[in-house]
């Protein structure tokens, strides 16, 4: 479990919700705020979900935004408890983000959840092609699946060097405004893809 995680589970509750639930915090260091969404979904399957979390290759099309997604052999990162992979996101307006980032699922129910978290490989991000979309600062993100609860918890920021002003305000700033509406499509849709598995 990371710091990020940590701060997660100081907001997020694995009972009591019974309609959507947002939360959002300002963390150190980071200069857009870490934000948490929970959603009832009545009869979730954590295993189903969670199998469809850790299939990167299958998020084209199950997953909003997501371009570009595939697994990366890394003796580091063993499947099924872990997976690196390079990720494209195609932001409306603002272009294409991409990053490579490792994603493990974690032991135990930290905070009552089943999670799986992912993290940013700095060195690895930091090599791809500008050319191909703007490159991610950090992006720390967890899924979370309690009884009858789905949450998706996320932390990002472009590198500031790719973009321009205006493009900053809006991937910083605009993204804290837009994250709510974020956080519950990706949670919709992750349920809709786990439901017909």
């Amino acid at each position: 479990m990371n710091d990020f995680l940590r701060r997660v589970l100081e907001h997020a509750r694995s009972t009591g919700i019974h309609d959507y639930w947002f939360r959002s915090w300002p963390a150190p260091g980071k200069v857009t705020q870490e934000a948490c969404g929970l959603l009832p979904v009545p009869g979730v399957d954590a295993t189903k979900l969670l199998g469809c979390v850790m299939d990167v290759g299958r998020y084209v099309g199950n997953v909003g935004h997501v371009a570009e997604c595939r697994a990366i052999p890394d003796p580091r990162f063993t499947p099924p408890a872990a997976v690196r992979f390079y990720q494209r996101l195609k932001i409306p307006l603002l272009g294409d983000l991409h990053h490579e980032l490792v994603l493990r699922r974690l032991e135990g129910q930290p905070g009552g959840f089943e999670v799986a978290l992912w993290e940013l490989l700095p060195a690895e991000t930091e090599a791809l092609s500008t050319r191909v979309g703007i490159r991610s600062q950090y992006s720390d993100g967890a899924w979370l699946v309690a009884p009858g609860l789905v949450g998706y918890a996320l932390s990002s920021c472009p590198r500031r060097e790719d973009v321009g002003l205006l493009k900053w305000k809006a991937m910083t700033a605009g993204a804290d405004v837009a994250a709510s509406k974020m956080i519950r499509e990706n949670i919709e849709s992750m349920a809709r893809w786990a439901a017909r598995s």
